[in-house]
């Protein structure tokens, strides 16, 4: 059967468990975790099919595929990585969709910290002490680190706290500093700071003070099995919405 056809059928074909397993390789961008991991487990334990799954900066995962890493699916925070994949072919035709959305919040080590007015001008270097450092992922490449500093530039707060930023190659290694108190405060989504119990949200970003966060999600032209079409689907269906959902992803599929 032609990979096309073949591909066609597995997205309108209803959804059964298999006569075989098969393996379903997925790039995921790292803040998904806690609830993809979630969805992949459910998915296993109704399909039989095993989702291995590579979690990392969204764009660090776009040049992986670019460069010819055998993914069948994308998960990307950010529309542009997604953009840079499908405009090298690789994303299958029909397939990319809008999947979530997310917020952007000001997370601090421990379980008391005060909460903070997040506005224009607020004082954040002043937050940070004098050695403190603000804890973000690459603010030039990675989704989270990009919307990070675009916010603190049209709060205006970005040349005072530029030169102490920390910066981790993904959201959740951003976390990971403030949750350790490497980093007195940090800049992560709201569904990282729930996934941890080590830090305290002190605040969130006005929406418009940042590109709009969506995560699309596409099957790539590596997919060579009706599970990998499966798999995307089911992040899409109830099931999969409500473990987003209960993560504090916002639904936009």
């Amino acid at each position: 059967m032609p990979r096309r056809l073949m591909l066609a059928l597995c997205l309108c074909a209803p959804f059964a468990a298999p006569a075989q397993a098969e393996e379903v390789v997925v790039f995921a961008a790292a803040s998904l975790k806690t609830a993809l991991d979630a969805v992949a487990a459910d998915f296993q334990a109704a399909t039989g099919h095993q989702v291995v799954i590579s979690y990392g900066g969204s764009n660090a995962l776009a040049k992986q595929i670019i460069e010819g890493a055998p993914a069948d699916i994308f998960l990307s925070a950010a529309v542009n990585w997604m953009d840079e994949v499908e405009a090298e072919g690789l994303v299958v035709p029909g397939t990319r969709r809008d999947l979530l959305s997310n917020s952007l919040v000001l997370v601090a080590h421990g379980t008391d910290a005060a909460k903070v007015e997040i506005g224009r001008g607020f004082d954040l270097a002043g937050l940070l002490g004098e050695e403190g450092r603000l804890s973000m992922a690459m603010v030039d490449a990675v989704p989270a680190g990009q919307y990070g500093k675009a916010a603190l530039q049209s709060l205006g707060v970005w040349p005072s706290v530029e030169a102490r930023v920390a910066q981790s190659e993904n959201v959740r290694a951003a976390l990971t500093l403030v949750a350790s108190g490497e980093a007195p405060l940090g800049i992560v989504y709201a569904t990282d700071a729930s996934a941890d119990d080590a830090v305290t949200v002190v605040g969130t970003f006005p929406a418009d003070s940042h590109p709009a966060i969506v995560y699309p999600g596409a099957l790539l032209t590596a997919a060579a099995d009706a599970a990998d079409a499966a798999f995307l689907d089911a992040l899409s269906s109830d099931a999969g919405d409500a473990r987003f959902a209960a993560q504090g992803f916002i639904i936009l599929n």
